[in-house]
C-alpha cells in the first residue's frame, strides 16, 4: 500500500500543471512590432514582422537561458486581462484563435484578417508557451484593414 501511495503521489506531481513565474528573463528583453504601428490602415494580407530585443528567439521545448518564442494575441484583452486573463500566466498560453503560437522560432506571420478594426500585442513564452518570471510583452496597437 506504501508504494502505491508513492506511485499516486509521483504520478500526480508528474501530472501537475506548470506554473508561470518559473522562467526568468532579462530585465532589458523587449518585444515589439516592427512594420506595423497602433493606428495603421492596411489591406489584408496583412504581414507581422516581431522584433526582439535583449533575448534570443528558440523553437518551444528548448530550454536555454536568455531565449523564449513569439506568440500573437489577436482580438482579445492585454496579457492577464479578460476571463482567460489568469490562466494564460497561470498555465500558459492556450492555442486558439486569438492566441496564435509561433513554437518552430518563427518571427513574422501573414494574417488574412477581414475588414475592420483588429487589436494585436506580441508576447514571449518560454520553452512550456508560459510567460516569463517578469512578462515580455509589447504593447497592443489597434490597426484597421481596409
Amino acid at each position: 500500500m506504501k508504494s502505491f501511495v508513492k506511485a499516486v503521489t509521483f504520478a500526480t506531481l508528474l501530472a501537475a500543471p506548470v506554473f508561470a513565474q518559473d522562467t526568468p528573463a532579462p530585465a532589458d528583453a523587449k518585444v515589439y512590432f516592427v512594420n506595423i504601428s497602433d493606428g495603421d490602415t492596411l489591406s489584408s494580407p496583412v504581414t507581422v514582422i516581431f522584433g526582439l530585443d535583449g533575448m534570443g528567439v528558440a523553437p518551444a521545448g528548448t530550454e536555454k537561458e536568455n531565449t523564449g518564442h513569439h506568440h500573437l494575441l489577436l482580438n482579445r484583452p492585454p496579457l492577464g486581462e479578460g476571463p482567460e486573463g489568469a490562466d494564460e500566466l497561470a498555465y500558459g498560453l492556450p492555442t486558439d484563435g486569438n492566441h496564435i503560437h509561433f513554437g518552430g522560432g518563427q518571427t513574422q506571420v501573414t494574417l488574412d484578417l477581414p475588414a475592420g478594426q483588429h487589436t494585436m500585442q506580441l508576447v514571449m513564452g518560454d520553452l512550456n508557451h508560459v510567460p516569463h518570471a517578469t512578462p515580455i510583452t509589447s504593447d497592443v496597437i489597434t490597426i484597421t484593414v481596409e
